[in-house]
């Protein structure tokens, strides 16, 4: 409820999510973000070995966001991230709270669904993937062009949109809390000094 007091120092601090979890946010954040824009671009450039070149590192984004994911994933079971402080529970409205788990649900979810369609649609299409262009990975399907053009590449690009709009909706509320609502809930995935709660 509004006139609340935010927490003190020491209490935001004790509820930061820890070293390992921030680093985790913040470099899938920019993986992602790199490879939303790094797609854009290739799909606009006509064939040529620039494209061909762009597509490899797209590949080996996509590899290395579902293994940051899977390891973020299994850092998030071992190590609870900690609770909102309980002056925002108290002031959010509870369909603001069932949005953000939603959110977060959904969020994870697509880090692992968004690549795997795209190794998918690679291994259909008939083109390997080869992690740095040296460590080759096993097909996911067998060569099915078809099924590769008319399902599995619209999959991949309507998952993509979807986790660049719900990544942005993310931002958007983060920065809410820092420049709005001052309420340190940006903080806590910010690094700096504080318990490693996550």
């Amino acid at each position: 409820m509004p006139g609340l007091p935010i927490d003190p120092p020491a209490a935001s601090a004790s509820r930061r999510y820890g070293t390992v979890a921030i680093a985790l946010h913040w470099l899938l954040a920019v993986l992602i973000a790199g490879s939303f824009a790094l797609g854009l671009y290739m799909t606009s450039l006509p064939f040529s070995p620039l494209q061909l070149k762009l597509y490899s590192w797209h590949k080996w984004s996509g590899i290395t966001i579902l293994a940051l994911s899977a390891l973020r994933l299994l850092w998030r079971l071992l190590r609870r991230p900690p609770p909102l402080p309980a002056q925002v529970t108290a002031r959010t409205p509870g369909w603001q709270l069932v949005v953000r788990r939603w959110t977060y649900f959904v969020l994870y979810a697509l880090f692992f669904v968004v690549p795997l369609l795209g190794w998918a649609y690679s291994s259909a299409l008939g083109v390997p993937v080869a992690l740095f262009g040296s460590m080759p990975l096993p097909d996911l399907l067998p060569v099915d062009k078809a099924l590769a053009e008319t399902l599995l590449k619209p999959l991949h690009n309507a998952g993509a949109y979807a986790l660049a709009a719900l990544a942005g909706l993310h931002a958007a509320a983060a920065l809410k809390h820092r420049f709005v609502d001052h309420d340190g809930v940006f903080e806590r995935m910010w690094a700096g000094r504080g318990e490693d709660s996550s």
